[in-house]
């Protein structure tokens, strides 16, 4: 658990040294009770703080004063232990915009940017945070069919990811 909340730590303060994702726009008419609940991670690009890790999730729930928790959870084979991190989300705007910036060391706060989501059902997300650098795939289910997992990649080359490094976890 230490090990992943120092990780996430230095996600905060690595954001600032790559290229900016600020100039890209974050999904509208996001409703946050609709994204609340688990969320499996089906791809991501290689950062420390995740390294080594499988079966990773995140859980959203909404707080009275309309921020969220974020619980992430993850197993890591290598120690075989699960390793956690609780933060903080709240919107940089609107509610309505799925921008917003999360914290699980406070003062430091990190993007937490929405870029593509199953508006109808949601499913499916597709989420960056202020860098290129970093980048997830979502999805409600441990395994996200092929067609819309390629048209999340599409979507993220699109936007000027380099999503060749995207790594794609086995199913939870």
């Amino acid at each position: 658990m230490k090990k992943l909340f120092i990780c996430c730590l230095m996600l905060l303060g690595l954001t600032g040294c790559a290229a900016s994702t600020r100039h890209l726009p974050a999904v509208q008419g996001f409703e946050v009770n609709k994204y609340l609940g688990k969320w499996y991670e089906i791809a991501r690009f290689d950062n420390y703080f995740e390294r080594d890790l499988i079966k990773v999730s995140a859980e959203y729930k909404l707080r009275d004063d309309g921020r969220v928790d974020v619980i992430n959870r993850g197993f890591n084979p290598k120690d075989n232990s699960y390793q956690v991190a609780n933060g903080i989300a709240q919107f940089v705007d609107k509610p309505e915009a799925g921008d917003l910036e999360v914290t699980f060391f406070w003062p430091f706060y990190g993007g937490y940017k929405i870029l593509e989501l199953d508006k109808l059902g949601y499913r499916y997300a597709l989420v960056t945070s202020d860098s290129f650098d970093y980048l997830w795939i979502l999805a409600r289910d441990p395994v996200l069919d092929e067609p819309t997992y390629q048209m999340l990649v599409k979507k993220a080359r699109e936007l000027g990811f380099n999503t060749s490094a995207l790594i794609k976890l086995v199913p939870n």
